[in-house]
């Protein structure tokens, strides 16, 4: 089951239009690690978190779920 959190990176990529390796440059995380967290595949890290909730102009807590 997908996370709120995958579902979110997810939707924000797409809405931006940016490919999981044009992400992963600009938030210095692999496209493998993005792919593993947008799919729910493993848990994103505090510092993932911030950076991108940094790179798409929105809260950790909108990221997490947590707020709408």
């Amino acid at each position: 089951m997908k996370t709120k959190f995958a579902e979110r990176l997810k939707e924000l990529r797409l809405e931006k239009g940016i490919s999981l390796v044009a992400l992963s440059k600009e938030v210095k995380f692999s496209d493998a690690t993005l792919s593993r967290w947008e799919n729910g595949i493993s848990d994103v890290s505090g510092a993932g978190l911030v950076a991108l909730a940094k790179f798409f102009g929105v809260t950790t807590d909108y990221l997490l779920g947590l707020e709408d």
